[in-house]
């Protein structure tokens, strides 16, 4: 029923300008449309991403990952624009610096000025 539909994660944000420079400058989506309430941004593979205004709210989980091919890469540019990472530190994962390994893969963790959390992963 479902398995031919586009997904769009809807993330939400207090300030919705601040996100909306953020998501655009500082991550480098492209804006498809806004209205005000929310703005929808072109990702890759035909993929959205939204942000709609709301009341603050907290989730102590990753809300939206993306799929990269260079994760040391992609974390070095966006620590030239100022994103700082998650540090899990110690714990189940194991680190090099941002990049956490998770299985067969690699993954690093942000938060967008609302404190929404932003996954990076590579397989």
């Amino acid at each position: 029923m479902l398995e031919s539909s586009m997904i769009v994660a809807t993330i939400p944000v207090t300030d919705l300008d601040r996100a909306k420079r953020f998501y655009s400058d500082t991550l480098g989506l492209k804006v498809l449309w806004e209205n005000p309430a929310s703005v929808r941004f072109s990702c890759g593979g035909g993929t959205e991403l939204s942000i709609f205004r709301r009341a603050p709210s907290t989730a102590d989980h990753t809300l939206a990952h993306f799929e990269v091919g260079d994760i040391e890469a992609v974390v070095r540019a966006l620590e030239k624009r100022d994103v700082k990472f998650i540090d899990y530190g110690e714990g189940p994962l194991q680190t090099t610096g941002h990049i956490a390994q998770i299985g067969p893969a690699r993954g690093a963790w942000l938060r967008d000025p609302d404190g929404n959390i932003l996954g990076l992963r590579q397989a």
